[in-house]
């Protein structure tokens, strides 16, 4: 596997072939990343993140990821086979095969959020299906990266599941340590804790938040980038009365819709397919950091 030393190159003796750097200026050579998978559900995807240059279509942290690897990176690839509301268990029968067949250098799975969301689910569990993810992906001698939990004390809805996010988080730091996976930190990343960083569904992070998430990634990989750090435009304050005239609109936009497709074992991702299921062309330009609302998803 390749680790990752502080100036975003290679430790191990394992190199990647060396006609895949033939055409690679050595010094403008920034990490040693040339084929990029990511794996997950809606936060991978991008929900929250509208493109708009494409409607209906999601940007989200994993596209600023990948365009940042890309910069100056000749031959870069980037493969993301996400799809919205998959529990664990899906993205490792969906997901998995594929992401080894794309023989990847670079891997990040955000898995499991889906699941401790759900009341009665069992954080242990859903870190034993995960252990299994990773010790298979492993196999392709790719850099792994694991995400935990965001802090999710001070958010609207998820406040109450904050124990259950925050023994997940320790499974993860275990997983990751047994397999020698770098842990992307969400729950220290305090920025996160903004209501501006998150999506009016109160579920998803905002085109801001998603920007800020990409960050933290590329400095957890040293990977030097050009994503700046944004202060959030504070929100207009809001009467008692406007607050609760919000909470009765998102209840019926959100969080009603939720609760009915849980009763029918109903999925937001039901007929959804990736959205770069194969390697690719990157993006054109630099994405914005984002900041105007999100359009509604019912994920």
């Amino acid at each position: 596997m390749i680790r990752v030393n502080e100036t975003g190159t290679q430790d191990s003796a394992q190199s990647p072939e060396p006609e895949t750097f033939d055409s690679l200026n050595p010094v403008d050579v920034q990490h040693p990343w040339l084929r990029y998978v990511a794996l997950g559900d809606s936060f991978t995807e991008g929900i929250g993140d509208p493109d708009p240059e494409n409607p209906g279509s999601h940007r989200g942290w994993a596209d600023r990821v990948a365009q940042e690897l890309a910069n100056g990176t000749k031959n870069f690839a980037y493969a993301n086979l996400a799809v919205r509301g998959k529990l664990i268990e899906h993205i490792r029968d969906e997901q998995l095969a594929r992401a080894l067949e794309l023989k990847p250098d670079l891997i990040t799975l955000c898995a499991g959020g889906n699941d401790v969301i759900r009341p009665g689910s069992d954080p242990d569990e859903t870190a034993r299906i995960l252990d299994t993810m990773v010790q298979m992906l492993s196999t392709t001698g790719a850099t792994i990266v694991l995400f935990n939990g965001p802090d999710v004390r001070d958010t609207p809805v998820m406040g109450s599941i904050r124990g259950k996010v925050a023994i997940f988080n320790e499974n993860v730091r275990t997983v990751a340590k047994r397999h020698d996976a770098v842990v992307a930190d969400m729950w220290s990343l305090r920025e996160l804790t903004a209501k501006e960083m998150w999506d009016e569904d109160r579920l998803h992070f905002s085109p801001l938040g998603h920007h800020t998430v990409a960050r933290m990634v590329l400095d957890t990989l040293n990977v030097t980038h050009d994503l700046s750090p944004v202060d959030p435009q504070p929100l207009a304050e809001r009467t008692w009365r406007e607050a609760r005239v919000d909470d009765a609109i998102w209840a019926r936009h959100h969080l009603f819709p939720w609760v009915i497709r849980r009763l029918r074992r109903r999925s937001s991702g039901d007929g959804v397919t990736a959205k770069r299921p194969d390697f690719g062309p990157l993006f054109e330009g630099s994405m914005p950091p984002g900041g105007t609302p999100a359009e509604p998803d019912d994920d």
